[in-house]
């Protein structure tokens, strides 16, 4: 396994094996991910029922075998996390226009604004810890931030 260079605080180069940076980065980045989640405006969503929601308002509305393949879950297991959003009045259901043997999967706006709410405490959360750091960190994490997205693209 590759090594990579990497300077110190006092500029001392020091070596890095990528097995390590891969460890490192994983751990570092599932905390922060659960660290975020947390932040979010109704506390009994689950993620997983926040992730379709989410993804229902971005992209409009699904059926649920789009919903599953998205999600990567079985269709039962979709089916619970939609029931729970529909009951909660965060999505609804409605047939489709195009075929009648379908059900579309449409967040309501009462759905719509808990999305925003909880992007807004995510986004609120993560802003006051970055404000706090030196310019020289934030300017390293957004460089990091564009290869941590390539790398999830990837």
């Amino acid at each position: 396994m590759g090594n990579q260079e990497t300077s110190t605080d006092t500029g001392a180069v020091k070596r890095v094996a990528t097995y390590e940076l891969s460890t490192d980065l994983r751990i570092a980045a599932a905390r922060l991910t659960r660290r975020v989640r947390a932040e979010k405006a109704d506390d009994a969503l689950s993620d997983g029922q926040f992730s379709v929601l989410a993804l229902l308002v971005r992209e409009g509305a699904h059926t649920l075998g789009e919903l599953s393949n998205h999600e990567r879950v079985t269709p039962p297991s979709m089916n619970r996390r939609v029931n729970a959003l529909v009951d909660a009045g965060y999505a609804e259901r409605e047939p489709s226009s195009t075929d009648g043997r379908k059900v579309l999967l449409r967040a309501t706006s009462k759905g719509v604004a808990l999305v925003k709410e909880t992007r807004r405490r995510r986004d609120e959360w993560l802003y006051r810890r970055l404000a706090k750091l030196p310019s020289e960190q934030r300017r390293l994490l957004h460089q990091a931030s564009t290869i941590i997205r390539e790398l999830a693209d990837s």
